[in-house]
């Protein structure tokens, strides 16, 4: 199976702060599956480190007050370039993010309050019929139960 993965998953410091959240389980994936790392936020231009940001209605505003939704439109169109190009079967992107969020995000108040919703790559990729999966399924035995 061809996966598509957050880079941020595969120990790349390439979240908003500099760092990674490095998941051992989803490495262990590349034994049996193909795994294609991306950073939509990255890919869109942004800088490592940035200033984080959160999901406001259709926008996504910097906790500076910057509306950076056309950086994180431009890395979900690349990521998505990426997937169609590689015959990507599964995504595996990272939890509660403003871009690669699933069924879960930050609310836009930066008080740590969570919401229903899709980060700004993720509803692309539902939208062309991906299935999207977060770190926290895989954890949860999601690859045990195929």
């Amino acid at each position: 199976m061809v996966i598509l993965v957050s880079k941020c998953l595969m120990g790349e410091n390439c979240r908003y702060k500099g760092d990674n959240c490095r998941n051992e389980r989803i490495l262990e994936l590349a034994k049996k599956h193909t795994l294609i790392g991306v950073c939509p936020e990255v890919m869109g231009g942004l800088p490592t480190p940035r200033a984080p940001g959160e999901r406001v209605g259709d926008k996504v505003i910097a906790n500076t007050g910057a509306d950076v939704t056309a950086e994180y439109e431009l890395g979900a169109l690349k990521a998505l370039e990426i997937a169609k190009e590689s015959g990507v079967e599964l995504c595996v992107f990272k939890a509660k993010s403003p871009s690669c969020g699933c069924g879960i995000i930050y609310d836009g108040s930066f008080m740590g309050k969570l919401i229903p919703g899709d980060g700004v790559t993720v509803e692309l990729f539902k939208k062309h019929g991906y299935k999207v999966i977060t770190e926290v399924d895989v954890e949860n035995g999601y690859f045990e139960k195929l």
